[in-house]
């Protein structure tokens, strides 16, 4: 009989470390993407995020545990929603928007900074076994923050992109609209878990960071002359 060492040893575990090495950076990008709606709307005169204990960058308060692990398997996913109160925003459909874009700004943000230091600190990392796994963290967060802003740009309810667009509407179908905010949902849910948008939001995300790719050689001629 094969003893517990033997199947411990034999046990592939690739698979448990590509998904560590997605987790970490997903909560990196969800927290920022979370935390930046927040601040915004603590900026525009709405105070809820702050007294719910959301303007942080403790990840664990921003989790929405289905959406961490769309992220980590399909890379794209969500996070639990800052709370809003439109009525205390000063404009709100106008704040409402900033509040939204706010998110995947953000998001774009962090992917140009990670990219960045991906090419900055690609020359010291690229030779030693625990400066490969910071470099991988480094692109998978700058390929999920750059998905990450992308899906949340859908104008499908509650995501931001339908928040913004819908600012520009009149105020009675803005309010119907959001009357019925939970019923887009399931559509959402449906849209993810039939995958119908996987390869038009892969593609999009492909394309925003092969622009963004700039940063890190920015980053790695930076690097260049330091090394020289």
């Amino acid at each position: 009989m094969v003893g517990f060492a033997e199947i411990w040893k034999g046990m592939d575990w690739s698979i448990l470390t590509d998904m560590l090495l997605r987790a970490l950076p997903a909560l990196l990008c969800i927290t920022i993407h979370e935390l930046c709606h927040g601040l915004v709307a603590y900026k525009l005169g709405d105070d809820t995020a702050k007294r719910a204990g959301r303007l942080t960058l403790n990840p664990i308060k921003h989790i929405d545990l289905f959406g961490l692990v769309l992220m980590i398997a399909f890379r794209f996913g969500w996070a639990k929603p800052v709370p809003v109160d439109m009525r205390k925003l000063r404009h709100p459909k106008r704040g409402m928007a900033l509040v939204a874009l706010a998110g995947p700004v953000s998001n774009l943000l962090l992917a140009i900074v990670l990219l960045f230091l991906y090419g900055a600190l690609y020359i010291p990392l690229m030779n030693g076994k625990v400066g490969e796994v910071v470099l991988e963290l480094l692109m998978t967060g700058g390929y999920l923050s750059c998905a990450l802003a992308v899906f949340n740009m859908i104008p499908i309810p509650p995501l931001d992109g339908s928040k913004v667009l819908f600012s520009f509407l009149p105020d009675e179908i803005y309010r119907k609209i959001l009357r019925y905010e939970r019923y887009f949902m399931i559509l959402l849910f449906a849209l993810v878990a039939t995958r119908v948008l996987s390869g038009v939001l892969s593609t999009a995300t492909g394309w925003i960071v092969d622009r963004l790719w700039v940063f890190a050689q920015w980053g790695f001629a930076l690097a260049l002359k330091f090394v020289g």
